[in-house]
């Protein structure tokens, strides 16, 4: 019986290939499936790993699956799968794949803080040392709401989370703008390289800057991004030296919503609306598994969707 918050046969069949393999005779690991269903149900619910129901098995064999499985970027090998021809399924009306972008705050909990700086004795630096930012350790910062990490989201037209990327709290949402987009990267379902180069992209206000507008003009992306009233009064105060206002698409623009929704998506998770995991690598693992959930729910539509 397939329990709430459980993966489904149809959902398993799709990711159980991209697991790895369990080990030989002395080695060999407890069930995937388990395991996995035991990831879920804790990013969902937000509860604390010792208190996993005990039908996920040792919350220790669980814990550190996805600890390991965060570092080594298997939650990040089966999202890819899973995103394969994301370009051609979320399409807009026009024929052309657009990404829309935003930001959100995660409020951290006091037990997200207090990371050790030195990084797990078991794991390599690269993947799993430590975070350290200008502007806070491991994407924790402080805001006026308290410890927060903010989350940069690129989305499709069918509220499927991209990419994003994690930095402290106060980090303004314009300059994660351009990294973003060189993130991206969906791979195609045939032959041909990943396409890291949408027709179209849409962003608020708060990403309206010259820098942003100047990089989608050189890689041929059409920008449909708000200007600001004090960007429109900067440039009608210099007259014709202002030059013309940048072009804006208001049907194009309300389609920016979707964004939103998905990270509506994302934070029925709890483990994302609240943030609990110390460690940068663990909880971007952990918006991954919350990912993976919202692209199998799309992909794979079960009965009860279809009712």
């Amino acid at each position: 019986m397939v329990r709430r918050h459980e993966l489904t046969n149809a959902q398993w069949d799709r990711i159980a290939p991209l697991l790895p393999e369990t080990g030989g005779p002395g080695g060999r690991w407890a069930d995937h499936r388990t395991v996995v269903n035991g990831v879920l149900y804790r990013t969902r619910t937000g509860i604390p790993w010792r208190d996993l129901p005990e039908r996920y098995g040792s919350w220790q064999t669980v814990y550190e699956r996805h600890r390991r499985w965060s570092a080594d970027g298997t939650w990040s090998k089966i999202l890819r799968a899973l995103q394969a021809g994301a370009d051609s399924t979320g399409q807009d009306a026009e024929g052309s794949w657009a990404v829309n972008v935003d930001s959100t705050t995660c409020r951290a909990h006091q037990h997200a803080a207090g990371a050790r700086h030195a990084p797990p004795a078991d794991h390599p630096e690269k993947r799993g040392g430590t975070r350290v930012d200008a502007e806070g350790r491991e994407s924790l910062g402080r805001s006026r709401g308290g410890l927060t990490s903010k989350v940069h989201l690129l989305a499709d037209d069918r509220c499927r989370p991209l990419v994003w990327l994690t930095s402290p709290g106060q980090r303004g949402d314009s300059p994660m703008f351009i990294p973003l987009m060189q993130a991206l990267n969906v791979a195609r379902t045939g032959a041909g390289r990943p396409r890291t180069r949408p027709d179209r992209a849409r962003g608020d206000k708060a990403y309206s800057s010259r820098a942003n507008r100047v990089y989608l003009r050189k890689r041929g992306i059409k920008a449909t991004i708000a200007q600001p009233d004090d960007q429109r009064a900067k440039r009608r105060g210099r007259g014709r030296a202002g030059g013309r206002p940048p072009s804006f698409d208001r049907e194009q623009y309300r389609q920016r919503n979707t964004v939103e929704r998905c990270i509506g998506k994302l934070k029925q998770h709890r483990a994302v609306a609240t943030r609990y995991d110390k460690r940068d690598y663990i909880f971007n693992g952990t918006l991954a598994t919350a990912a993976i959930v919202i692209w199998l729910r799309d992909l794979i539509k079960e009965p009860s969707d279809t009712a």
